[in-house]
């Protein structure tokens, strides 16, 4: 159980990434693709429904559709940033740096809004076991 438990917290822990727009390689970044936040093993572990699961896919495909063109430049900024810092050019990655932040902010604004989305399909005690979810993954990425 907790293998599983640890597994779906892996998978969610994608949520961050999930709503990237797919590039060349079909995959969103950070490799998570279609499945992102609410894989198969998270929506079973919840109990979603056939209706849940579709509310959900059409929540995340309209925001990713609705913000394609941040995701394209947040990708092209840190893509610049990794090439700078692999070159040793610290002026340009030191000027990345607040575009980042402030990409990163967003992001997790446009995450908070879908989550919020997200939690009005689901029940109280599925939100319950997803609020769960999530605050294990936080409390797991604070210990590495």
């Amino acid at each position: 159980m907790k293998k599983l438990t640890t597994a779906v917290a892996v998978t969610f822990l994608g949520a961050a990434l999930a709503f990237a727009t797919p590039h060349e390689g079909g995959k969103g970044i950070g490799g998570h693709g279609r499945h992102g936040m609410f894989g198969k093993k998270l929506a079973q572990e919840l109990g979603l429904t056939d209706a849940q699961k579709a509310q959900i896919k059409d929540i995340r495909k309209a925001s990713r559709e609705e913000n394609k063109a941040f995701f394209e430049q947040a990708h092209a900024t840190m893509k610049e940033f990794f090439e700078a810092k692999k070159a040793g050019d610290t002026a340009k990655v030191d000027s990345l740096k607040p575009a980042i932040d402030a990409q990163r902010a967003q992001m997790k604004q446009l995450r908070g809004a879908d989550e919020a989305k997200i939690a009005a399909v689901l029940t109280p005690e599925q939100n319950a076991k997803w609020q769960q979810f999530k605050a294990e993954r936080a409390e797991r990425w604070q210990q590495k």
